[in-house]
């Protein structure tokens, strides 16, 4: 098994899991089994209990794990399902140590960050692709190189490098090259600082990755190598792309990282066939249709709080052959406006998930507004909860009807806690998590965007469907489309007299990929060219 690090310098946010998930996508296109994984210094056992503001979107894995974006691009960009196993924290790995210790696994020995810390690192690096058939695992190192709490990390590396070999592991290091504009050049120095930084912990990278606004050009492509110390060829230059995230694949392919790297471990396997995944940029690139839809969220200033959720919408439309413009919109904007204003124009409404009661009654105007007006309606996880809560007022006259998320003794709680989370104390890694089986019904859209009865899908939900209510909201036109496998939850439903609204419980958004639209992203997107016609 070979090994790739990807670390990053200079400053956060340059784009590390993109550039793992793409040299990913490059290594499986020529053959290799590829498993990703993404190291975290934060203190967090998991990113679930932090504020979409603070994190980002938390993204969800078929084993219920709650993990960094980052996950979603692994999966996304490659085809290896992801376990726990391909996600740590530096909380998970002292958690996990001072379990030990208690437990006196140690015998008696003090216990340090060497070599007690740097081994459980060292043994989670090898748990990414244990059990798999797997060529090549990409580890990414969360945060920036010389940040005090990712020192662990890279100590753990250089000692693992040193015990495989390095022609059995390779640093990848993404680096910035800014351009300053008053003195007209791009400088190298902060790359050089930065590799100075890992070379102080005893590692050397082999490839460069240098994030840069303009061409690099030999000259500055030179200075990179001789003062980084890595070869000029393996000098990768990464631009922004100018329409997509999946031209950086195809990007880093014309910079031959790909190929650097196969050189660097010893792995002897044909070029990169990639005429599928440039079709599918040239699809998302040149569009023959539009179309405009509106996201009506509560995190819209924050950009990647809905990253799934964008990018499904990006894989349906471009198998759709068109161009959604995504018009984001705050949630609490409807508690003070008329959502005419701003839905007047849309060819189509999401509401996606969310926790709290902020902006939950913008929510539901939306929501009153796509049924009362027949525009196509999407709605995911709390949006599921936001139509039943919506319909249950305005259409069956339950006056108050909201959740007991909501309202702690509301008159009507249509949507309530499920029974198994009514003794769950804690907030980390409690909820309704991880794939679930659902049971679609005859004669729905559901069933007709699937072609099969019988799914499976993620979620991430305390709070579900009060089935009190279903014989009287079901005689009203709402239909209860999907259900887990006994019926006894709720998971899609459906209104009866609309075009297309269709509201689900789960998660569709995490299992979406570029040449794979999910089902009821793609009907979605359908509906709305249907509607804008």
């Amino acid at each position: 098994m070979k090994y790739i690090f990807v670390t990053g310098g200079v400053v956060s946010s340059l784009g590390k899991g993109l550039a793992a998930a793409s040299l990913g996508t490059l290594l499986e296109h020529r053959g290799l089994k590829v498993v990703l994984q993404k190291f975290d210094p934060y203190l967090n056992v998991d990113p679930g209990t932090m504020n979409p503001f603070e994190h980002g979107e938390v993204y969800v894995l078929d084993d219920g794990a709650e993990t960094d974006l980052d996950l979603g691009h692994y999966e996304r960009f490659t085809n290896t399902p992801l376990t726990r196993a391909n996600s740590t924290s530096s909380g998970q790995v002292y958690e996990t140590v001072i379990q030990n210790e208690r437990r006196g696994d140690y015998l008696g020995k003090t216990v340090q960050v060497i070599p007690h810390i740097t081994n459980e690192i060292k043994s989670r690096i090898e748990r990414g692709g244990e059990g798999r058939d797997v060529d090549v695992v990409i580890t990414e190192i969360g945060g920036t190189t010389g940040d005090i709490e990712g020192l662990p990390f890279l100590e753990a590396i250089r000692q693992f490098i040193q015990e495989v070999g390095p022609q059995n592991a390779i640093v990848m290091h993404v680096t910035l090259v800014p351009f300053i504009k008053a003195a007209g050049e791009l400088k190298t120095k902060p790359s050089q600082q930065s590799i100075a930084k890992l070379r102080e912990i005893g590692l050397q990278p082999t490839v460069l990755i240098a994030r840069t606004e303009e061409p690099l050009g030999a000259d500055t492509r030179a200075k990179l190598s001789q003062f980084c110390s890595v070869p000029l060829d393996a000098v990768i230059e990464c631009r922004d792309v100018p329409h997509t995230i999946y031209e950086c694949p195809l990007a880093l392919q014309a910079e031959h990282l790909d190929d650097i790297v196969c050189r660097s471990l010893g792995l002897t396997v044909p070029p990169a066939d990639m005429t599928k995944w440039r079709k599918f940029v040239d699809r998302v690139i040149k569009p023959k249709k539009h179309v405009r839809i509106a996201l009506v969220g509560k995190y819209t200033d924050h950009k990647d709080a809905y990253k799934s959720i964008l990018e499904s919408i990006t894989h349906a439309a471009a198998a759709c052959d068109c161009h959604v413009e995504v018009k984001q919109v705050e949630a609490e904007d409807f508690e003070v406006h008329d959502p005419a204003e701003k839905l007047g124009q849309v060819s189509g409404i999401i509401v996606p998930g969310g926790f709290g009661e902020r902006g939950i009654e913008g929510k539901i105007r939306a929501c009153q507004f796509a049924r009362e007006h027949g525009v196509p309606y999407f709605g995911l996880c709390l949006g599921m909860q936001i139509a039943t809560i919506e319909f249950a007022r305005n259409v069956c006259g339950l006056k108050g009807a909201t959740s007991t998320e909501f309202e702690k003794a509301p008159t009507h709680p249509v949507i309530d806690l499920l029974p198994e989370q009514k003794k769950v104390k804690g907030k980390g890694a409690t909820m309704r998590l991880g794939t679930w089986e659902c049971h679609l019904a005859e004669g729905t859209k559901a069933l007709q965007a699937y072609g099969k009865a019988d799914i499976r899908e993620r979620h991430r939900h305390r709070f579900e469907f009060n089935n009190t209510y279903r014989e009287q909201m079901e005689a009203a036109g709402f239909v209860i489309a999907g259900t887990s496998p006994d019926g006894r939850l709720v998971e899609l439903i459906e209104l009866r007299d609309h075009p297309w609204f269709v509201a689900c419980q789960f998660h569709p958004e995490f299992q979406s990929k570029p040449n794979a639209p999910h089902a009821l992203f793609k009907g979605f997107v359908q509906a709305c060219l249907a509607h804008h016609a």
